[in-house]
């Protein structure tokens, strides 16, 4: 039966499935020893044997883990009954697999032929090792929505820390853990609990084996990136015949009587012969057939030309006049209607355009063939009544208009919507000349679409050479089933049918699908001579045949195989030949014939009436075939290509092979190239494209000497092919389905047949492939799609995509880039049901395709990466440093201003001490102005106020909390006045103050162990806080997190003591500590640096000095107040340069996004501060109220600087795209600017109210990964903006060291940022997370050059450069670039990747990446990207980020892991958490959508 899979092995998904499907669709077949009768499968056994040699080789694909939920989408709704062949019909060049995989299928589908039965389990142990792996990860997706294991119970140390994402407001699932890496790796440093990493390992292991020998690697990658042309490799096939010469057809004699043209032939008939039948039409339902008579086809086409020249319009402007183009949009099912247009246009000279009907508004190259007719200037459009009810319609119930098409005037051409002509009218019946008679259109691999005109003479002189070489006879009864409208099925069913009186009966499309037998009933029932097929009517025919006794087949005497020219019709011949012979079919009635919309009819084989002569075969090498050269293989049984003859050159023909590129020269006789016909009979242009036209049509093929072969003019055929003895012409395949990679041609109807040879019919519905080529990185990469049978499982057909792989590595060398399989029905169809490439390859590069399954495996596909980069030994000191010149360069070196001149509160060495002054000397100054979540003010402090709660809460600590000098008390509050005035008490009190960021009480399960964690790094006796937050910790949710007794002694201050201390805490040692600031890295490490009072006010004064502070300034400041700078703006530098700060709590902004700006705008405020994620949050809630915000008054005209507090490189596409947005209240792009600060100084780089602006540069990021900076013009490719990140703080010195050597840089240099200054912190309190951290942080010297002073390594890479701008003391200003963490550096294939560079070429690939994050494990690439979007569209990023990541950066991703949106985890200053993440991937926490691992 049709879909015959063998029952016993065909398992049904769901209980529904079973019942409906198998009965519906699964007609048991007979039994019976017919298998051996269909042997003649050569190519089948070849996959076979490829396959088990491939076995030996043990290559495990690895199973994706899913998702639960993507599972089961594809339900059996989806399954219809077999309604398309796969491949297209009318796509000359791809698919035409109905053909293709004849040879597999029929053994495989009817017989589980006992080679491959068995070779799922025993022949193959690949799949074996693949389902070994399944079972070991049976949880991987069988369990996914099971809790992920905690790894947090058995760990001994403090709990890890992890880090929620703010901007994510409520988080629907419980957030993820994230572990720590370092607990749970074992020796080899592979986790021990983790499935992934177990799967990741496994990858590794099969990567390392060797891959074949890589091509020569052809571009090096340098500056200059030189292209390397690559040498031809001696060893490699090469053409070694004479040349090639034309071939001549026989003559072409003169048909006695024949008429001069198509129309004399139709008036004859119409005349002589009314009654003879033309065209009987079938119908797929109980319809009776209708029979059209040449007489009623005279008639009708009589009427129609009159009406066309004369009814449409007025009499003095007719819309129509001869040789007009007209369009005829008529439904396969209805021929006559066709038949009678387009003689009626013959007939009144109008150039008939025929194309397909237009059924929704997004058919599959719709929009194309709109061009082709606006090209050709048409505006009318012929179809019958019928078709036109069927168009869509739009509300004024006219035929929609469709996108790109012209406007058309619909006419009907039934007859009774037409005048009757008059008696006097009648057409000039003209010979044959060369005025156009119709346009055929074809698609092009890019899914263009061209129309090739046909002159009258041509069309009667290819009549001439079929009825010549076909022996067609008067009143012949022919059986058609091919496409009436364009190619071998007009030429032979509309045009020589009328030439010659037969008669055509007409099968349409939607009767083969629903009985795939009714053709050859046809036959037999009006005993035809003739039959014109495609080798997929053959193959369904056999798949439904059942010996049914009344089948006779020897009427036949030709039997027309439409697309015998692919190399794989050649097995459905042989096939259908066995069967059929036993009821009178005879070999040498088969007919393959080629031919092409350019070229019209190549070569057809001639019946031989009686003669058996043999067919030629040729039984061709791949490998040689894919270098060009023939050669006839005989010891290599698997990789071969059998080809059947076309017989020779047509009648008046000449016919030629040329090369495939440059000048059309001759081919040698034995290389592969693509046909050239010279004869009448031919297409003459592609209209309205007369230098494409000239490239196809007008070839002149010279030979080697260089001379012309002859002086006629050869038309392209786009076959490729070769002569072989005796004048046979042979076809291996065409232009359009021609695949170039690494310098070796591949036919995409070839890897079809492959593919479909690995047990089709158990996993691809009704054989739906297409193969295309993209191009990634200089070369084209085979992509293979195909539509998955609704009732197979994911690790089948897993399984299948790796003996696929496989079979075609073994048979064609070559490997799969990406092979997809998406659900049934859902690709791009053709008119005719086949898959529509052009679409088909375009819904892949826009990434939506949609697959459920995906193997990508760019490992084994990429040889051409560059080669990895040798290290360079470093210049050793004595040749370099010469005064302050570095390897001829000057040395990258820059300092702020100087700290010279004291002004008044700068005689106190502690902030304690500046407050007190502050509370006596201007007592009601108001310092602090807290802004509520409504806009409105909150709170404020006075100095004086300030200094009385600093004191009651230093007397809370004395007497409650028995505190002495030096204690570190913990501060837990929200962004308030509470915390800066308990920072002043502890102060007073002589503690040590640490600020903590409260845990969130929506997510206390992940924050609050993060909290306890710092206590006990930081040695925290006691900890402040407010009652609301005393409340949380006691709560039952947090004591499931930690034990509420396992806390210190807890202070909550929202009720003080009356009574005022009686002595506050006087410091005497500038250089003892003044306070602790803890911060989490973005590696995820959590540190603490000691900050002693010298460094403090040191550092409050340069942050004074730069941007003018005074009490009289206002200051608005939106940040975190923990740490960091964003620390010392909220709660130091008020009250040590007394201006008032207006704080804006950045947590707040989630409930009022317009709060900061509103605030600034407010408070007439000049300068302010932000953090990267409150600009985030700003430009992604905001940007379509800006009008709105203008309305109500917002005004931001004031602002002179905005400063962005960050420790990362600047973010340049956020920042610009902040000032566009806002540019429209008034501010000005110009105020904008990045600060940089770190762990060991926390604030180096800021941009302050003198100077020059901060200025962007490109560099080359190619330059970059080798450590060297080159600058290039703004939109050169590889360039990367890089934002100065502001101003050097007064008293800050930098250099630029080599980190590994630690000597200094020149300039424009990559190097390690260092700072010399009395604000860097006095060194690390402790580090969690990294126990190795390197000693020197704060304690470096330079190797050579200046090894005198003591300076602190920043611990991020940046360069100097010295711009053309003065600074404000007139000297030139050195620009300070900063471009990533050193820690987050990947070193890949020996060059070096800084994460944020991929992160932004991924997140552009595809509109549904909200967010990624990559890291390396194991030397793999990984990518994590969250999906905005419906989990079916989870697999188009596979693609999509491998691609890019290859295009743009050259490294092969090996893990792409697609997660839901809020899933990478970000820390406060909205940088992201990357290694947390990879520790939660490792342990199998981040609950993916997909993983898919590249092969």
């Amino acid at each position: 039966s049709m879909f015959a899979v063998g029952a016993e092995r065909c398992i049904p998904v769901t209980p529904s499935s079973s019942s409906s499907s198998s009965s519906r669709y699964q007609r048991r077949r007979s039994t019976g020893t017919r298998d051996e009768r269909y042997r003649s499968d050569v190519h089948s056994e070849a996959v076979q044997a490829a396959l088990e040699r491939h076995s030996e080789r043990k290559m495990a694909v690895l199973l994706p883990s899913k998702r639960q939920s993507l599972i089961g989408q594809t339900s059996m709704d989806t399954y219809t009954p077999p309604d398309s062949s796969s491949g297209s019909d009318a796509e000359g060049s791809l698919g035409r697999a109905g053909g293709v995989s004849m040879d597999s299928w029929i053994s495989r589908a009817l017989h589980g032929s006992p080679s491959t039965s068995s070779s799922s389990s025993s022949h193959s142990n690949s799949s074996a090792n693949a389902a070994r792996l399944a079972e070991t990860n049976m949880h991987s997706y069988g369990n996914s929505l099971t809790a992920p294991p905690d790894i947090t119970s058995y760990m001994a140390d403090p709990a890890p820390i992890s880090v929620q994402r703010p901007q994510v407001a409520m988080i629907t699932r419980p957030p993820p853990k994230y572990g720590n890496a370092e607990l749970m790796e074992t020796g080899d440093g592979v986790p021990v609990s983790s499935r992934v990493s177990a799967k990741i390992q496994q990858l590794v292991n099969t990567l390392k084996r060797p891959k074949r020998r890589p091509l020569r690697e052809f571009f090096v990658e340098d500056f200059e990136e030189l292209l390397e042309v690559q040498q031809p490799d001696p060893s490699l096939p090469r053409p070694e015949g004479a040349e090639s010469t034309p071939i001549q057809g026989e003559e072409l004699d003169r048909l006695k009587n024949c008429p001069a043209s198509l129309e004399a032939a139709l008036l004859r008939w119409g005349a002589i012969a009314p009654k003879a039948p033309c065209l009987t039409t079938t119908h797929s339902n109980t319809k009776q057939p209708y029979t059209l008579t040449y007489g009623k086809l005279w008639s009708k086409s009589l009427k129609l030309a009159y009406n066309l020249l004369h009814k449409l319009g007025s009499k003095q402007e007719p819309i129509i006049h001869p040789g007009d183009r007209v369009a005829l949009v008529y439904p396969n099912n209805d021929p006559a209607a066709f038949m009678v247009a387009f003689y009626g246009c013959l007939l009144a000279e109008v150039v008939p355009v025929p194309i397909e009907v237009p059924l929704t508004k997004k058919d599959a190259g719709s929009q194309q063939i709109g061009f082709l007719l606006n090209s050709c200037g048409v505006a009318v459009a012929l179809t019958s009544d019928a078709c036109h009810k069927g168009l869509p319609k739009s509300a004024s119930g006219d035929v929609m208009q469709f996108k790109g098409w012209p406007k058309l005037l619909w006419v009907l051409t039934d007859s009774k919507h037409l005048s009757k002509p008059p008696r006097e009218w009648f057409p000039l019946i003209k010979d044959a000349n060369n005025d156009t008679a119709y346009i055929e259109y074809k698609t092009c691999k890019d899914g263009s679409v061209l129309g090739i005109t046909v002159t009258r003479m041509a069309m009667l002189t290819h009549c001439q050479t079929l009825t010549h070489t076909c022996g067609y006879r008067e009143a012949e009864t022919m059986v058609n089933v091919l496409d009436f409208k364009k190619g071998i099925g007009l030429w032979h069913s509309v045009h020589t049918s009328v030439l010659n009186m037969l008669h055509v009966v007409s099968v349409p499309y939607a009767l083969m699908k629903v009985n795939p037998l009714s053709w050859i009933q046809k036959v037999c029932q009006y005993k035809a001579k003739v039959a014109c097929v495609k080798s997929r009517d053959l193959h369904w025919a056999l798949m439904a045949y059942k010996d049914q006794s009344d089948t006779t087949m020897s009427s036949l005497r030709m039997l027309l195989i439409a697309d015998g020219s692919n190399p794989w019709s050649i097995s459905s011949c042989d096939a259908f030949l066995n069967v059929f012979q036993s009821v009178g079919l005879r070999s040498e009635v088969i007919c393959p014939c080629a031919g092409s919309p350019e070229a019209l009819t190549v070569a057809v084989r001639r019946p031989q009436e009686g003669s058996s002569k043999p067919s030629g075969r040729g039984v061709l090498s791949m490998t040689n075939l894919s270098h060009g050269v023939i050669r006839v293989d005989t010891e290599e049984k698997l990789s071969v290509l059998t080809l059947q003859d076309v017989d020779t050159a047509m009648p008046g023909a000449m016919v030629c092979v040329v090369k495939l590129e440059g000048v059309p020269q001759l081919c040698k006789t034995d290389e592969i190239g693509e046909i050239c016909v010279s004869s009448v009979a031919s297409g003459t242009s592609y209209y309205g494209l007369s230098g494409m036209s000239k490239n196809t049509f007008e070839v002149c093929p010279v030979a080697c000497d260089g001379g012309f072969v002859s002086d006629c003019v050869f038309v392209r055929s786009g076959l490729l092919g070769f002569v072989g003895p005796g004048g046979m012409i042979f076809i291996s395949g065409t232009l359009e389905g021609l695949m170039q990679v690494g310098g070796r041609k591949h036919n995409a109807d070839d890897i079809i047949a492959t593919a479909l040879a690995v047990e089709p019919m158990k996993f691809i519905y009704r054989g739906r492939t297409v193969v295309f080529s993209v191009n990634v990185l200089y070369d084209e990469r085979i992509v293979l799609v195909a539509e998955q049978r609704p009732d197979s499982t994911e690790e089948e057909s897993y399984q299948w995509m790796s003996r696929v792989l496989q079979a075609i590595d073994g048979i064609h060398q070559v490997g799969v880039y990406c092979l997809a399989l998406v659900p049934a029905n859902t690709l791009p169809k053709t008119p005719l049901g086949g898959i529509h490439l052009s679409e088909t390859k375009q819904l892949f590069l826009e990434g939506a395709l949609h697959p459920c399954s995906i193997l990508m495996c760019p490992h084994s596909c990429i040889t051409n990466l560059p080669k990895p980069r040798q290290k360079q030994p470093e210049v050793g000191p004595a040749s370099v440093m010469v005064g302050n010149l570095v390897a001829g360069k000057r040395m990258a070196q820059a300092s702020g201003r100087d700290l010279s001149h004291m002004e008044e509160n700068e005689q106190f060495l502690f902030l304690s001490e500046v407050l007190q002054w502050r509370a006596q000397t201007t007592p009601d100054h108001i310092l602090y102005t807290l802004i509520n979540s409504r806009g409105a003010i909150g709170s404020s402090l006075t100095c004086l106020q300030l200094h009385k709660r600093a004191e009651k809460i230093a007397t809370l600590l004395y007497e409650r909390g028995q505190l002495r000098d030096g204690d570190h008390v913990a501060l837990v509050y929200p962004p308030g006045l509470d915390l800066i005035a308990a920072f002043y008490g502890c102060l007073y009190a002589g503690c040590i103050p640490i600020t903590v960021r409260p845990p969130h009480p929506q997510n206390i399960s992940t924050t609050l162990p993060t909290v306890k964690m710092i206590l006990e790094v930081s040695r925290s006796v006691c900890v402040m806080t407010t009652q609301a937050i005393l409340k949380l910790l006691k709560s039952r949710d947090a004591s499931v997190a930690v034990d509420f007794k396992s806390w210190p002694p807890i202070l909550e201050t929202d009720d003080l003591p009356k009574r005022r201390c009686p002595l506050l805490y006087k410091p005497c040692d500038p250089d003892t500590l003044a306070y602790l600031d803890f911060s989490v890295s973005t590696t995820g490490m959590l540190a603490g640096v000691k900050m002693s009072h010298n460094a403090t006010s040191a550092l409050c004064r340069s942050v004074k000095l730069q941007c003018e502070f005074y009490p009289s300034r206002e200051v608005a400041v939106c940040l975190d107040p923990y740490c960091g700078l964003g620390f010392v703006l909220w709660c130091l530098c008020s009250v040590y340069a007394g201006q008032q700060s207006v704080l804006i709590s950045p947590m707040d902004l989630e409930v009022n996004p317009a709060l900061w700006l509103q605030s600034v705008s407010q408070f007439k405020v000049r300068d302010t501060f932000c953090s990267y994620s409150v600009m985030e949050l700003c430009t992604r809630s905001l940007s379509s109220l800006t009008d709105s915000l203008k309305g109500r008054g917002m005004d931001l005209t004031r602002v002179r600087s905005c400063v962005v507090v960050a420790e990362e490189r600047p973010r340049v596409a956020l920042t610009q795209s902040f000032c566009k947005l806002f540019k429209d209240v008034g501010l000005h792009p110009r105020a904008v600017s990045t600060a940089f600060g770190c762990r060991v100084n926390l604030a180096v780089c800021l941009q302050g109210t003198s100077g020059p602006d901060p200025t962007t540069v490109y560099v080359d990021m190619r330059a970059l990964r080798h450590d060297r900076v080159r600058l290039v013009e703004r939109g050169s490719p590889h360039g990367l903006p890089l934002m100065e990140s502001g101003k050097i703080l007064p008293g800050v010195r930098i250099i630029i060291a080599n980190p590994e050597t630690k000597g200094p840089i020149g300039d424009s240099h990559l190097g390690e940022i260092w700072v010399h200054s009395p604000q860097n912190a006095s060194g690390y309190f402790t580090v969690f997370g990294e126990e190795n951290v390197r000693s020197d942080h704060f304690g470096a010297r330079l190797s050579f050059g200046d090894t005198q002073t003591v300076w602190a390594r920043t611990g991020y890479l940046g360069f100097l450069r010295r711009t053309d701008l003065t600074d404000a003391s007139g000297e030139r200003h050195d620009a300070l670039y900063v471009v990533g963490a050193l820690d987050e550096v990947m070193e890949l294939r020996g060059m070096k990747y800084h994460p944020i560079d991929i992160e932004t070429s991924i997140i552009r690939a595809h509109r549904n990446i909200t967010e990624c994050a990559v890291f390396t494990w194991t030397n793999l690439l990984v990518v994590v990207v969250e999906l905005d979007g419906s989990e079916q569209e989870a697999l188009d990023l596979v693609p999509m980020v491998t691609n890019v990541v290859l295009e743009e950066h050259y490294l092969i991703v090996g893990v792409v892991v697609v997660v839901d949106t809020g899933v990478i985890p970000i820390n406060s200053r909205g940088e992201k958490q990357r290694m947390h993440l990879r520790d939660g991937f490792l342990a199998d926490q981040l609950d993916p959508i997909y993983v898919a691992y590249n092969m």
